[in-house]
């Protein structure tokens, strides 16, 4: 339990393998999953895999700047929106960059374009890492910010 992190209820972070080097996270314990802004997805083949590219807004607020990622998809679920309704998402793997640490993470793609924040980092992405403390906001720089 000393090694944890500690984070607030809001953070930056990076997902390197995606090439997203900076994103502002809401930091969900009531959520099993993380979940990433995504507006437009294409499925294709790469091999004999299933992939996914997708286009976001990385920066929160601002739809003049889009990205598109690509990544394996390594599931597809039913998950529980904020309204409670179930739908099915790809699911994708990506490193997560936090605090000087990096370890790897599932994501949900959804369109997050009616939520204040372009990614959800979910409990199991947490779990044995990070302590949250929800008074606090932005406790960890962000390593693209510390250069």
């Amino acid at each position: 339990m000393t090694n944890m992190m500690i984070v607030g209820w809001r953070e930056t972070l990076s997902l390197p393998s995606l090439g997203i080097t900076k994103i502002n996270a809401k930091v969900d314990t009531g959520a099993r999953t993380s979940s990433l802004h995504a507006f437009k997805i294409e499925e294709f083949q790469q091999g004999n895999e299933k992939w996914v590219r997708f286009w976001l807004h990385p920066e929160q607020d601002n739809t003049e700047i889009e990205q598109i990622c690509e990544a394996k998809v390594i599931d597809q679920r039913g998950v529980k929106n904020s309204g409670g309704q179930e739908q099915t998402r790809y699911v994708i793997q990506s490193d997560l960059t936090l605090g000087g640490q990096t370890w790897p993470i599932e994501i949900t793609l959804a369109n997050r374009d009616n939520m204040a924040y372009r990614m959800l980092l979910g409990r199991t992405a947490m779990h044995g890492r990070i302590m949250v403390d929800p008074e606090q906001s932005f406790l960890i720089a962000c390593e693209e910010s510390k250069k």
